[in-house]
């Protein structure tokens, strides 16, 4: 494998070769964070991460695992994504992630793009596959801090989510649910209906009855757009 940084420092300056400045404008009032925002597109950012996916096939578990980490330490938001996709893309450096390696992972994890991207990607992944126990995601579920529950119930999305490799897992789901069935924080609640929103594809009567069992204390996004897509199969009811 190439020198680590190196590689690291190639992300970061294909990732800027990319930079437009409407893009950033755009996308720091969209998920205000504290990290660096560059102002690439996801297609180009996904791009740049299929390449050097396929640059990294036969690298080694750790030596992924160790450029992805730099890449994140650089505290750019699209660097952070790009490090997702990469890993995502080497099932070695995935089934050698241990929870402890997923938390480093998830440092300065502060908006929705960056939670969403670590949950669904990485970390619900690591929990359906055992390399993320239980009890770390019940932690991050009960954090002072929005983005860590907000990752605890996306992480969820793997466990029932088709698309991203899920066959459905209530228990787990709900074990989640419960504990921010009345979270009134915005992103939270989103999370929240999200998770809901994808078991019922796979256990529709789990998620009404967690709805009937809640009821007013679900903020009213949460009975909106799980009740829609309950009666429609859409988030939110068109000519209904």
């Amino acid at each position: 494998m190439d020198d680590i940084a190196a590689l690291s420092a190639e992300i970061d300056a294909r990732l800027r070769a990319l930079a437009n400045p409407e893009r950033k404008r755009v996308a720091v009032t969209y998920f205000p964070t504290a990290m660096e925002v560059i102002g690439v597109s996801v297609p180009d950012l996904r791009a740049i991460a299929r390449d050097m996916a396929r640059r990294l096939r036969g690298a080694h578990a750790e030596d992924v695992l160790e450029l992805v980490e730099t890449v994140i330490d650089a505290n750019t938001f699209e660097g952070r994504q790009a490090a997702y996709e990469v890993l995502a893309r080497h099932p070695a450096a995935l089934a050698a992630l241990t929870a402890e390696r997923v938390e480093r992972l998830g440092r300065g994890i502060d908006n929705w793009a960056s939670v969403d991207a670590f949950a669904v990607t990485i970390a619900g992944l690591a929990w359906r596959e055992g390399e993320l126990d239980d009890d770390a995601v019940q932690r991050w579920v009960k954090s002072p801090d929005r983005w860590w529950r907000r990752a605890a119930v996306v992480c969820t999305v793997a466990l029932n989510q088709k698309s991203h490799g899920g066959t459905g897992d209530t228990a787990r789901t709900l074990a989640i649910c419960e504990i921010v069935a009345g979270d009134r924080d915005d992103m939270v609640a989103k999370a929240l209906s999200w998770a809901l929103r994808a078991l019922s594809v796979v256990d529709r009567e789990a998620v009404v009855a967690f709805l009937d069992r809640h009821g007013p204390e679900l903020p009213s996004r949460v009975r909106r757009e799980v009740g829609s897509k309950l009666a429609t199969g859409l988030k939110n009811r068109r000519n209904v």
